[in-house]
Formats: structure tokens, sequence, C-alpha cells
């Protein structure tokens, strides 16, 4: 039987992850002047890795099924990936072009979807596959109103709207697969009673 985890331990131990990690730039702002970060550099990126962290620790806490907790690592690591190198360089255009905020579309997809379906993973695996589908949707859109202007070519918006909905289908896939695995065993637990 499993026993559940206090969320203490969780925390903190997402604390501490994230504190080493913003140690990184930290160091590397004394011995290299090409790194400049802000206050608002860390407080951002300290923000979103907090927030992925507690997000990955919640999901992932609801079972012991390993299929399950990768494919939350993976849909969880892409939506994190996905904010930030649109804050550090964008997607489309540069940073500061308005058609990257199409990509929190992608994310209230993938957002809502989980809160909907309760986080369950055959809910799930049909969310990431409609998050993928978004990610595939804005791309298309970005190519074909051409929002990128000159500065950004054709084959990197192609590119990394494939990369990342192939990351989030992957997650979808998964979902799918854990999903399974929990019917399978619903229908052996029943099988024995």
């Amino acid at each position: 039987m499993k026993t559940v985890q206090s969320a203490r331990p969780r925390v903190a131990r997402v604390m501490i992850v994230v504190a080493c990690l913003l140690l990184v730039p930290l160091l590397a702002m004394q011995f290299d002047t090409g790194v400049n970060w802000t206050f608002f550099d860390f407080l951002v990126a300290g923000v979103l890795l907090v927030g992925t962290g507690l997000a990955y620790e919640f999901l992932a806490s609801r079972t012991v099924n390993l299929t399950y907790r990768t494919a939350v690592a993976i849909a969880v690591g892409a939506a994190l990936l996905l904010i930030w190198v649109n804050l550090a360089v964008g997607f489309i255009g540069d940073e500061s072009n308005p058609a990257n905020l199409m990509y929190l579309g992608v994310l209230a997809v993938e957002v809502g979807g989980a809160v909907i379906t309760r986080f369950r993973a055959e809910g799930m695996a049909w969310t990431l596959f409609a998050t993928a589908a978004a990610q595939v949707v804005v791309g298309a859109m970005a190519l074909t109103f051409r929002l990128g202007g000159a500065s950004t070519r054709p084959i990197e918006i192609i590119g990394t709207s494939a990369l990342w909905a192939l990351a989030f289908a992957s997650a979808g896939a998964l979902f799918l697969r854990a999903a399974d695995g929990q019917a399978s065993a619903y229908d052996a637990g029943r099988a024995v009673t």
C-alpha cells in the first residue's frame, strides 16, 4: 500500500533544487561579463522553476505509475521550456513580437484540459494531444499570416512547432499507456474479488 508523502518534504526539495539552479547564473555573472541577469530575471526564473517543480510534485505524487510520472515530467518540462524560450528569444520574430502571445493559448489548452479531466491518465492523454494540435495551429498561423516578419525564417517556425508538438504528443502517448495500465490493474483487481 502506498503511503501519502507529506507535502513539506516535496516543497522543500523543489526549493532546494531551484536555489541550486539559480546559483548557476549567479556564479556565472561573477566570472563572465556576458551573463547579465537582473533581479527581475532571477524573479521570473524562480517563479517558473518553483511553479514547474510544484506542478510536477503535485501530479507525480498522485500515483506510483512510472509511465504516468514520465508523462508528467515531459508535459510539465515542455510547458516550462515553451515559456522560457518564448521569454528569452521568442519563437515568432523576437521576444517582443506580440504574436508570441498565441503560445499562451497552447498552455491554456494544457492546463485547462488537465483540470477538466481531473488529471486522470486518459483525459491527460487527450489533453496533451490537443495541446500538440494547438502548437501546430499556432505555427501554421504564424506561417500563413507571416507573423514573424523578415527576421524569422519559415523553417524555424516549422522546426520549433514540430519539436514542441512532438514533446506534447509523446507525453499524450505515455498518458494513454498509463491509462491502459491502470485499466488492466483495475480489471485484475476485480477478477480477484
